[in-house]
Protein backbone atom coordinates (compact mmCIF):
# COMPACT_ATOMS: atom_id res chain seq x y z
CA UNK A 1 0.00 0.00 0.00
CA UNK A 2 1.41 3.26 -0.88
CA UNK A 3 1.74 6.18 1.26
CA UNK A 4 -0.30 8.14 -0.18
CA UNK A 5 -3.11 5.73 -0.09
CA UNK A 6 -2.03 4.83 3.60
CA UNK A 7 -2.34 8.73 4.61
CA UNK A 8 -5.86 8.97 2.96
CA UNK A 9 -7.19 6.40 4.82
CA UNK A 10 -5.91 8.04 7.87
CA UNK A 11 -7.66 11.43 7.11
CA UNK A 12 -11.14 9.78 6.51
CA UNK A 13 -10.63 8.22 9.99
CA UNK A 14 -9.91 11.21 11.44
CA UNK A 15 -12.80 13.15 9.72
CA UNK A 16 -14.93 10.02 10.44
CA UNK A 17 -14.14 10.62 14.23
CA UNK A 18 -14.78 14.64 13.87
CA UNK A 19 -17.90 14.10 12.13
CA UNK A 20 -19.53 11.48 14.66
CA UNK A 21 -20.67 14.18 17.08
CA UNK A 22 -23.62 13.94 15.03
CA UNK A 23 -24.80 11.43 16.25
CA UNK A 24 -24.84 11.58 20.07
CA UNK A 25 -25.73 9.84 23.78
CA UNK A 26 -25.18 13.31 25.63
CA UNK A 27 -28.18 13.22 28.30
CA UNK A 28 -28.98 9.45 28.20
CA UNK A 29 -27.69 7.74 31.71
CA UNK A 30 -29.44 5.23 34.46
CA UNK A 31 -30.44 5.96 37.91
CA UNK A 32 -30.06 2.71 39.33
CA UNK A 33 -28.37 2.25 42.61
CA UNK A 34 -27.27 -0.76 44.14
CA UNK A 35 -28.36 -1.37 47.94
CA UNK A 36 -26.08 -1.65 50.19
CA UNK A 37 -26.57 -4.64 52.56
CA UNK A 38 -25.18 -2.89 55.72
CA UNK A 39 -28.06 -0.31 55.14
CA UNK A 40 -30.72 -2.87 55.84
CA UNK A 41 -30.66 -3.08 59.73
CA UNK A 42 -32.07 -6.45 61.11
CA UNK A 43 -30.71 -5.70 64.82
CA UNK A 44 -33.21 -5.51 66.99
CA UNK A 45 -35.70 -7.52 64.59
CA UNK A 46 -33.19 -10.09 65.51
CA UNK A 47 -32.52 -9.54 69.05
CA UNK A 48 -32.21 -12.66 71.23
CA UNK A 49 -31.49 -15.18 68.35
CA UNK A 50 -28.25 -17.57 68.71
CA UNK A 51 -25.21 -16.21 66.83
CA UNK A 52 -23.44 -19.23 65.60
CA UNK A 53 -20.52 -18.88 62.69
CA UNK A 54 -21.75 -22.33 61.81
CA UNK A 55 -25.19 -22.04 61.11
CA UNK A 56 -24.62 -21.59 57.39
CA UNK A 57 -26.34 -24.66 55.54
CA UNK A 58 -24.09 -27.75 54.61
CA UNK A 59 -24.26 -28.64 50.71
CA UNK A 60 -26.43 -31.85 51.53
CA UNK A 61 -28.21 -29.69 54.14
CA UNK A 62 -31.02 -32.09 54.09
CA UNK A 63 -29.18 -34.87 55.59
CA UNK A 64 -29.78 -33.13 58.91
CA UNK A 65 -33.58 -33.74 59.14
CA UNK A 66 -31.68 -37.62 59.67
CA UNK A 67 -34.37 -39.35 57.27
CA UNK A 68 -32.21 -41.60 54.60
CA UNK A 69 -35.25 -42.43 52.70
CA UNK A 70 -35.55 -38.33 52.33
CA UNK A 71 -31.94 -38.56 51.10
CA UNK A 72 -32.58 -40.62 48.28
CA UNK A 73 -35.68 -38.71 47.33
CA UNK A 74 -34.08 -35.32 46.44
CA UNK A 75 -30.77 -37.25 44.81
CA UNK A 76 -33.73 -38.86 42.66
CA UNK A 77 -35.59 -34.96 41.40
CA UNK A 78 -32.64 -33.53 41.27
CA UNK A 79 -31.15 -36.44 38.61
CA UNK A 80 -35.04 -36.93 37.12
CA UNK A 81 -37.14 -33.85 37.44
CA UNK A 82 -38.17 -31.75 34.24
CA UNK A 83 -37.26 -29.03 36.61
CA UNK A 84 -33.81 -29.41 36.79
CA UNK A 85 -33.83 -30.22 33.41
CA UNK A 86 -35.25 -27.01 32.07
CA UNK A 87 -32.94 -25.15 34.36
CA UNK A 88 -29.84 -27.15 32.56
CA UNK A 89 -31.61 -26.59 29.25
CA UNK A 90 -31.73 -22.56 29.96
CA UNK A 91 -28.08 -22.06 31.41
CA UNK A 92 -27.21 -23.81 27.97
CA UNK A 93 -28.48 -21.68 26.12
CA UNK A 94 -26.71 -19.31 27.75
CA UNK A 95 -23.73 -20.51 27.23
CA UNK A 96 -24.12 -20.78 23.97
CA UNK A 97 -25.60 -16.92 23.18
CA UNK A 98 -22.05 -16.29 25.14
CA UNK A 99 -19.99 -18.28 22.49
CA UNK A 100 -22.02 -16.23 19.61
CA UNK A 101 -20.78 -13.11 20.86
CA UNK A 102 -17.18 -14.45 21.75
CA UNK A 103 -17.39 -15.82 17.95
CA UNK A 104 -18.57 -12.44 16.47
CA UNK A 105 -15.48 -10.52 17.87
CA UNK A 106 -13.07 -12.94 15.49
CA UNK A 107 -12.08 -12.02 11.90
CA UNK A 108 -13.85 -14.73 9.40
CA UNK A 109 -11.53 -16.61 6.35
CA UNK A 110 -13.71 -18.17 3.60
CA UNK A 111 -13.12 -20.59 1.13
CA UNK A 112 -15.12 -21.16 -2.08
CA UNK A 113 -14.92 -22.91 -5.28
CA UNK A 114 -17.41 -23.51 -7.91
CA UNK A 115 -17.69 -24.56 -11.47
CA UNK A 116 -20.15 -22.83 -14.13
CA UNK A 117 -21.02 -23.69 -17.58
CA UNK A 118 -23.08 -21.56 -19.52
CA UNK A 119 -24.70 -21.30 -23.12
CA UNK A 120 -24.32 -17.58 -24.44
CA UNK A 121 -26.89 -15.85 -26.66
CA UNK A 122 -26.16 -13.78 -29.14
CA UNK A 123 -26.09 -10.40 -26.99
CA UNK A 124 -23.95 -11.89 -24.47
CA UNK A 125 -21.81 -13.70 -26.97
CA UNK A 126 -18.93 -11.17 -27.82
CA UNK A 127 -18.46 -12.05 -31.29
CA UNK A 128 -22.33 -11.62 -31.80
CA UNK A 129 -23.02 -15.13 -32.76
CA UNK A 130 -24.60 -17.01 -29.97
CA UNK A 131 -24.75 -20.71 -29.21
CA UNK A 132 -21.21 -21.02 -27.75
CA UNK A 133 -20.67 -22.79 -24.63
CA UNK A 134 -18.38 -21.51 -22.05
CA UNK A 135 -17.08 -23.29 -18.73
CA UNK A 136 -16.15 -20.18 -16.06
CA UNK A 137 -14.04 -21.92 -12.94
CA UNK A 138 -13.28 -19.99 -9.46
CA UNK A 139 -11.36 -20.58 -6.62
CA UNK A 140 -11.10 -18.31 -4.20
CA UNK A 141 -10.70 -16.99 -0.33
CA UNK A 142 -12.44 -14.15 1.55
CA UNK A 143 -11.50 -12.19 4.52
CA UNK A 144 -13.09 -10.16 6.60
CA UNK A 145 -12.91 -8.29 9.86
CA UNK A 146 -14.07 -5.70 11.90
CA UNK A 147 -12.09 -3.85 13.98
CA UNK A 148 -12.98 -3.45 17.92
CA UNK A 149 -11.53 -0.26 17.91
CA UNK A 150 -13.64 1.15 21.08
CA UNK A 151 -14.11 -2.21 23.22
CA UNK A 152 -17.83 -2.27 21.88
CA UNK A 153 -17.46 -6.17 20.61
CA UNK A 154 -15.75 -7.67 23.57
CA UNK A 155 -18.47 -5.45 25.72
CA UNK A 156 -20.72 -7.31 24.23
CA UNK A 157 -19.35 -10.58 24.84
CA UNK A 158 -18.98 -10.01 28.85
CA UNK A 159 -22.73 -8.76 28.46
CA UNK A 160 -23.69 -12.31 27.65
CA UNK A 161 -20.73 -13.66 29.32
CA UNK A 162 -22.46 -12.27 32.42
CA UNK A 163 -25.73 -13.38 31.49
CA UNK A 164 -24.61 -16.77 30.80
CA UNK A 165 -23.00 -16.85 34.30
CA UNK A 166 -26.42 -15.71 35.66
CA UNK A 167 -28.10 -18.94 33.65
CA UNK A 168 -25.56 -21.24 35.21
CA UNK A 169 -25.95 -19.99 39.11
CA UNK A 170 -29.70 -20.04 37.67
CA UNK A 171 -29.65 -23.87 37.78
CA UNK A 172 -28.02 -23.57 41.26
CA UNK A 173 -30.98 -21.88 42.72
CA UNK A 174 -33.26 -24.31 40.69
CA UNK A 175 -31.48 -27.58 42.40
CA UNK A 176 -31.93 -25.70 46.06
CA UNK A 177 -35.90 -25.07 45.51
CA UNK A 178 -35.96 -28.37 44.11
CA UNK A 179 -34.71 -29.88 47.06
CA UNK A 180 -36.46 -27.32 49.29
CA UNK A 181 -39.59 -28.45 47.88
CA UNK A 182 -38.91 -32.21 48.20
CA UNK A 183 -38.07 -32.17 51.39
CA UNK A 184 -41.30 -29.85 52.18
CA UNK A 185 -43.59 -32.49 50.56
CA UNK A 186 -41.92 -34.88 52.01
CA UNK A 187 -42.58 -33.22 55.61
CA UNK A 188 -45.72 -32.78 54.00
CA UNK A 189 -46.50 -36.76 53.72
CA UNK A 190 -45.10 -37.13 57.06
CA UNK A 191 -47.96 -34.77 58.58
CA UNK A 192 -50.81 -36.22 56.57
CA UNK A 193 -49.99 -39.54 58.28
CA UNK A 194 -49.86 -38.49 61.94
CA UNK A 195 -53.10 -36.67 60.74
CA UNK A 196 -54.47 -39.87 59.49
CA UNK A 197 -53.56 -41.39 63.01
CA UNK A 198 -54.94 -39.13 65.23
CA UNK A 199 -58.30 -39.66 63.00
CA UNK A 200 -58.15 -43.14 63.71
CA UNK A 201 -57.71 -42.61 67.06
CA UNK A 202 -60.25 -40.07 67.30
CA UNK A 203 -62.91 -42.88 65.75
CA UNK A 204 -61.76 -45.18 67.97
CA UNK A 205 -63.05 -43.09 70.77
CA UNK A 206 -65.98 -41.86 69.20
CA UNK A 207 -66.89 -45.63 68.83
CA UNK A 208 -66.23 -45.78 72.12
CA UNK A 209 -68.54 -43.28 73.43
CA UNK A 210 -70.85 -44.24 70.88
CA UNK A 211 -71.31 -48.02 72.84
CA UNK A 212 -71.58 -46.60 76.30
CA UNK A 213 -74.40 -44.07 75.19
CA UNK A 214 -75.96 -46.59 74.03
CA UNK A 215 -76.04 -48.64 77.26
CA UNK A 216 -77.01 -46.05 79.02
CA UNK A 217 -79.54 -45.57 76.74
CA UNK A 218 -80.94 -48.99 77.08
CA UNK A 219 -80.32 -47.80 80.98
CA UNK A 220 -82.51 -45.56 80.49
CA UNK A 221 -79.64 -43.11 82.16
CA UNK A 222 -79.23 -40.97 78.77
CA UNK A 223 -82.16 -39.90 76.46
CA UNK A 224 -82.27 -41.23 72.52
CA UNK A 225 -81.48 -37.19 71.42
CA UNK A 226 -77.79 -37.90 73.44
CA UNK A 227 -77.53 -40.94 71.31
CA UNK A 228 -78.44 -39.36 68.17
CA UNK A 229 -75.68 -36.75 69.32
CA UNK A 230 -73.12 -39.58 70.06
CA UNK A 231 -74.15 -41.32 66.66
CA UNK A 232 -73.28 -38.24 64.87
CA UNK A 233 -70.11 -37.57 66.44
CA UNK A 234 -68.89 -40.63 65.20
CA UNK A 235 -70.05 -40.51 61.54
CA UNK A 236 -68.17 -36.71 61.98
CA UNK A 237 -65.31 -39.13 62.60
CA UNK A 238 -65.68 -41.44 60.06
CA UNK A 239 -65.71 -38.29 57.55
CA UNK A 240 -62.83 -36.59 58.99
CA UNK A 241 -61.21 -40.15 58.36
CA UNK A 242 -61.70 -40.74 54.66
CA UNK A 243 -60.65 -36.94 54.31
CA UNK A 244 -57.12 -37.47 56.27
CA UNK A 245 -56.98 -40.54 53.71
CA UNK A 246 -58.00 -38.15 50.90
CA UNK A 247 -55.17 -35.21 51.84
CA UNK A 248 -52.15 -38.21 52.57
CA UNK A 249 -53.16 -39.63 48.69
CA UNK A 250 -52.69 -35.90 47.69
CA UNK A 251 -49.29 -35.62 48.95
CA UNK A 252 -48.28 -38.67 48.02
CA UNK A 253 -49.56 -37.65 44.54
CA UNK A 254 -47.67 -34.28 45.35
CA UNK A 255 -44.50 -35.61 45.95
CA UNK A 256 -44.41 -37.91 42.83
CA UNK A 257 -44.68 -35.32 40.90
CA UNK A 258 -41.84 -33.28 42.09
CA UNK A 259 -40.02 -36.41 41.46
CA UNK A 260 -40.46 -36.22 37.84
CA UNK A 261 -42.71 -39.82 38.28
CA UNK A 262 -45.78 -40.70 38.05
CA UNK A 263 -48.46 -41.08 40.16
CA UNK A 264 -47.58 -44.73 41.22
CA UNK A 265 -44.24 -43.45 42.45
CA UNK A 266 -45.83 -41.80 45.67
CA UNK A 267 -47.50 -45.31 46.40
CA UNK A 268 -44.16 -46.71 46.32
CA UNK A 269 -42.65 -43.92 49.43
CA UNK A 270 -42.21 -45.72 53.15
CA UNK A 271 -44.05 -43.57 55.82
CA UNK A 272 -41.45 -40.81 56.70
CA UNK A 273 -39.30 -40.83 60.13
CA UNK A 274 -39.99 -37.97 61.86
CA UNK A 275 -38.04 -35.43 61.16
CA UNK A 276 -35.47 -33.71 62.98
CA UNK A 277 -35.58 -29.73 62.96
CA UNK A 278 -32.56 -28.09 62.36
CA UNK A 279 -31.30 -25.70 65.27
CA UNK A 280 -32.49 -21.82 65.40
CA UNK A 281 -29.47 -20.26 64.96
CA UNK A 282 -28.31 -17.24 62.99
CA UNK A 283 -24.68 -16.81 61.05
CA UNK A 284 -22.55 -14.14 62.76
CA UNK A 285 -21.62 -12.60 59.30
CA UNK A 286 -25.10 -11.87 58.29
CA UNK A 287 -26.42 -9.72 56.20
CA UNK A 288 -22.81 -9.37 54.89
CA UNK A 289 -22.36 -12.70 53.55
CA UNK A 290 -25.88 -13.63 52.59
CA UNK A 291 -24.94 -11.52 49.33
CA UNK A 292 -22.25 -14.37 48.54
CA UNK A 293 -24.71 -17.40 49.89
CA UNK A 294 -27.20 -17.42 48.30
CA UNK A 295 -28.07 -18.59 44.37
CA UNK A 296 -30.52 -15.77 43.77
CA UNK A 297 -28.73 -13.07 44.73
CA UNK A 298 -25.85 -14.08 42.79
CA UNK A 299 -27.35 -14.44 39.45
CA UNK A 300 -28.90 -10.89 40.27
CA UNK A 301 -25.73 -9.45 40.39
CA UNK A 302 -24.43 -10.97 37.15
CA UNK A 303 -27.19 -9.25 35.41
CA UNK A 304 -26.53 -6.09 36.65
CA UNK A 305 -23.02 -6.97 35.30
CA UNK A 306 -24.13 -7.49 32.18
CA UNK A 307 -26.67 -4.89 32.09
CA UNK A 308 -23.81 -2.30 32.14
CA UNK A 309 -21.63 -3.69 29.94
CA UNK A 310 -25.19 -3.76 27.44
CA UNK A 311 -24.68 -0.12 27.79
CA UNK A 312 -21.05 0.26 27.12
CA UNK A 313 -21.60 -1.43 24.05
CA UNK A 314 -24.36 0.45 22.99
CA UNK A 315 -22.34 3.73 23.77
CA UNK A 316 -19.94 2.35 21.09
CA UNK A 317 -22.15 2.18 18.35
CA UNK A 318 -22.07 6.28 18.30
CA UNK A 319 -18.17 6.18 17.18
CA UNK A 320 -16.90 5.34 13.66
CA UNK A 321 -15.68 2.09 12.99
CA UNK A 322 -13.41 0.41 11.15
CA UNK A 323 -13.92 -2.85 8.49
CA UNK A 324 -11.29 -4.48 6.43
CA UNK A 325 -12.27 -6.89 3.75
CA UNK A 326 -9.88 -9.28 1.26
CA UNK A 327 -10.48 -11.33 -1.31
CA UNK A 328 -8.06 -13.48 -3.46
CA UNK A 329 -8.11 -16.37 -5.86
CA UNK A 330 -7.96 -17.32 -9.36
CA UNK A 331 -10.97 -17.07 -12.04
CA UNK A 332 -10.64 -18.61 -15.95
CA UNK A 333 -12.26 -19.86 -18.71
CA UNK A 334 -12.02 -23.37 -19.59
CA UNK A 335 -8.99 -24.11 -21.67
CA UNK A 336 -6.99 -20.89 -19.62
CA UNK A 337 -4.46 -22.03 -16.53
CA UNK A 338 -6.52 -21.82 -13.83
CA UNK A 339 -3.76 -21.03 -11.53
CA UNK A 340 -1.60 -19.07 -14.29
CA UNK A 341 -0.46 -15.59 -13.41
CA UNK A 342 -3.20 -14.13 -15.74
CA UNK A 343 -5.90 -15.69 -13.52
CA UNK A 344 -5.28 -14.49 -10.48
CA UNK A 345 -7.23 -11.78 -8.45
CA UNK A 346 -6.60 -9.94 -5.35
CA UNK A 347 -8.73 -7.12 -3.54
CA UNK A 348 -8.76 -5.14 -0.33
CA UNK A 349 -11.52 -3.03 0.74
CA UNK A 350 -10.86 -1.05 3.86
CA UNK A 351 -14.16 0.67 4.86
CA UNK A 352 -15.16 3.02 7.23
CA UNK A 353 -18.69 3.73 8.78
CA UNK A 354 -19.94 6.02 11.37
CA UNK A 355 -23.37 7.26 12.58
CA UNK A 356 -24.70 10.95 11.24
CA UNK A 357 -28.23 10.67 10.96
CA UNK A 358 -30.64 7.29 11.80
CA UNK A 359 -33.33 9.05 13.68
CA UNK A 360 -32.89 8.50 16.63
CA UNK A 361 -32.39 4.59 16.53
CA UNK A 362 -28.39 4.32 18.33
CA UNK A 363 -30.54 6.49 21.42
CA UNK A 364 -33.59 4.76 21.51
CA UNK A 365 -31.24 1.68 21.84
CA UNK A 366 -29.37 2.86 24.22
CA UNK A 367 -32.11 4.65 26.29
CA UNK A 368 -33.52 1.15 26.33
CA UNK A 369 -29.97 -0.57 27.72
CA UNK A 370 -30.11 1.98 30.71
CA UNK A 371 -33.44 1.00 31.21
CA UNK A 372 -33.01 -2.70 31.22
CA UNK A 373 -29.75 -1.77 34.39
CA UNK A 374 -32.11 0.24 36.19
CA UNK A 375 -34.45 -2.93 36.17
CA UNK A 376 -31.60 -5.05 37.02
CA UNK A 377 -30.32 -2.75 39.44
CA UNK A 378 -33.99 -3.04 41.02
CA UNK A 379 -34.70 -6.63 40.90
CA UNK A 380 -31.41 -6.99 42.50
CA UNK A 381 -32.34 -4.66 45.57
CA UNK A 382 -35.90 -6.35 45.56
CA UNK A 383 -33.78 -9.71 46.16
CA UNK A 384 -31.73 -8.70 48.80
CA UNK A 385 -34.27 -6.59 50.29
CA UNK A 386 -36.39 -9.92 50.44
CA UNK A 387 -33.72 -12.50 51.04
CA UNK A 388 -32.81 -10.48 54.33
CA UNK A 389 -36.60 -10.68 55.08
CA UNK A 390 -36.85 -13.96 54.05
CA UNK A 391 -33.77 -15.09 57.03
CA UNK A 392 -35.71 -12.67 59.66
CA UNK A 393 -39.86 -14.05 59.05
CA UNK A 394 -37.98 -17.23 59.23
CA UNK A 395 -35.84 -17.04 62.77
CA UNK A 396 -39.21 -15.22 64.20
CA UNK A 397 -41.62 -17.55 63.57
CA UNK A 398 -39.56 -21.12 64.76
CA UNK A 399 -38.68 -18.92 67.54
CA UNK A 400 -42.45 -18.84 68.21
CA UNK A 401 -43.33 -21.82 66.95
CA UNK A 402 -41.00 -23.57 69.32
CA UNK A 403 -43.02 -21.99 72.53
CA UNK A 404 -46.37 -22.63 71.08
CA UNK A 405 -45.09 -26.44 71.19
CA UNK A 406 -44.23 -26.49 74.75
CA UNK A 407 -47.60 -24.67 75.40
CA UNK A 408 -49.80 -26.70 73.12
CA UNK A 409 -47.67 -30.01 74.14
CA UNK A 410 -48.77 -28.73 78.03
CA UNK A 411 -52.87 -28.62 76.81
CA UNK A 412 -52.77 -31.65 74.40
CA UNK A 413 -51.80 -33.29 77.82
CA UNK A 414 -54.21 -32.01 79.98
CA UNK A 415 -57.02 -32.54 77.49
CA UNK A 416 -56.44 -35.94 77.26
CA UNK A 417 -56.30 -36.77 81.10
CA UNK A 418 -59.43 -34.81 81.11
CA UNK A 419 -61.20 -36.71 78.75
CA UNK A 420 -59.93 -40.20 80.72
CA UNK A 421 -61.69 -39.09 83.56
CA UNK A 422 -64.89 -37.59 82.25
CA UNK A 423 -65.10 -40.68 80.12
CA UNK A 424 -64.40 -43.13 82.89
CA UNK A 425 -67.32 -41.25 84.89
CA UNK A 426 -69.72 -41.57 81.92
CA UNK A 427 -69.05 -44.84 81.93
CA UNK A 428 -69.73 -45.69 85.06
CA UNK A 429 -73.14 -43.53 85.00
CA UNK A 430 -72.38 -40.70 86.91
CA UNK A 431 -70.57 -38.19 84.44
CA UNK A 432 -72.15 -35.57 81.99
CA UNK A 433 -72.36 -36.17 78.41
CA UNK A 434 -72.08 -32.76 77.42
CA UNK A 435 -68.96 -32.82 79.21
CA UNK A 436 -67.69 -35.95 77.53
CA UNK A 437 -68.34 -34.59 74.10
CA UNK A 438 -66.70 -30.93 74.79
CA UNK A 439 -63.69 -32.66 76.08
CA UNK A 440 -63.40 -35.00 73.44
CA UNK A 441 -63.59 -32.14 71.07
CA UNK A 442 -61.25 -30.28 73.08
CA UNK A 443 -58.66 -33.20 72.89
CA UNK A 444 -59.08 -33.83 69.09
CA UNK A 445 -58.46 -30.22 68.63
CA UNK A 446 -55.50 -29.91 71.13
CA UNK A 447 -53.80 -33.11 68.92
CA UNK A 448 -54.29 -31.59 65.38
CA UNK A 449 -52.60 -28.21 66.51
CA UNK A 450 -49.93 -29.75 68.00
CA UNK A 451 -49.55 -32.47 65.15
CA UNK A 452 -49.40 -28.74 62.74
CA UNK A 453 -47.31 -26.78 65.27
CA UNK A 454 -44.81 -29.67 64.88
CA UNK A 455 -45.18 -29.58 61.04
CA UNK A 456 -44.90 -25.72 60.58
CA UNK A 457 -41.91 -26.01 62.82
CA UNK A 458 -39.92 -28.75 60.15
CA UNK A 459 -41.36 -26.65 56.99
CA UNK A 460 -39.92 -23.23 58.92
CA UNK A 461 -36.67 -25.00 59.23
CA UNK A 462 -36.18 -26.57 56.11
CA UNK A 463 -37.31 -22.63 54.71
CA UNK A 464 -34.67 -20.94 56.54
CA UNK A 465 -31.80 -23.64 55.37
CA UNK A 466 -33.34 -22.22 51.80
CA UNK A 467 -33.35 -19.18 53.16
CA UNK A 468 -29.34 -18.78 53.83
CA UNK A 469 -28.41 -20.10 50.47
CA UNK A 470 -29.12 -24.16 51.20
CA UNK A 471 -24.81 -24.59 51.44
CA UNK A 472 -24.55 -22.52 48.39
CA UNK A 473 -20.91 -21.29 47.92
CA UNK A 474 -19.47 -19.50 45.32
CA UNK A 475 -16.00 -20.75 44.59
CA UNK A 476 -15.61 -20.04 41.14
CA UNK A 477 -15.23 -16.91 38.56
CA UNK A 478 -18.11 -18.01 36.86
CA UNK A 479 -20.31 -18.20 40.20
CA UNK A 480 -18.41 -14.75 41.98
CA UNK A 481 -20.02 -11.48 40.74
CA UNK A 482 -17.77 -8.65 40.33
CA UNK A 483 -18.64 -6.03 42.74
CA UNK A 484 -17.88 -2.42 40.72
CA UNK A 485 -21.02 -1.84 39.28
CA UNK A 486 -22.79 -3.14 42.78
CA UNK A 487 -21.74 0.33 43.81
CA UNK A 488 -23.37 1.96 41.55
CA UNK A 489 -20.40 2.55 38.90
CA UNK A 490 -20.74 1.62 35.37
CA UNK A 491 -17.78 0.73 33.75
Amino acid sequence: MSNRTLRTGLSLVFTSMVLAGCASYSGLSTVGVSQDAKNLKASRTLEGVTISPAAWPQKHWWQSLGDGQLDGLIEEALRDSPDMQIASARAHQASAAAGAADAARMPTLNAEADVTRSRLSRSQDPTGQGGRYDTLRNASLTFDYTFDLWGGQRDAWEAALGQARAAEVDSQAASLTLAADVARGYSSLGHAFIVLDLAKDDLERTGKMLDLSKRRLQAGIDSHYQYQQTESLEASSREQLINAQKQLNSARIALAVLLGKGPDRGVDIARPKILAPGAVALPSTLPAELLGRRPDLVAARWRVEAASKNIAAAKTRFYPNLNLSAAAGTQSLLGDALFGSASRFLNIAPAVSLPIFDGGRLRAGLDAEDANYDLAVAQYNKTLVSALGDVSDTLAQLGAVKQQINAQQQATHIAQDSFDTVLQRYGSGVGNYLDVLSIEQQLLQAQRQLADLNAEQIDLSIQLMQALGGGFEPGTTAETAPTEVLAGRII
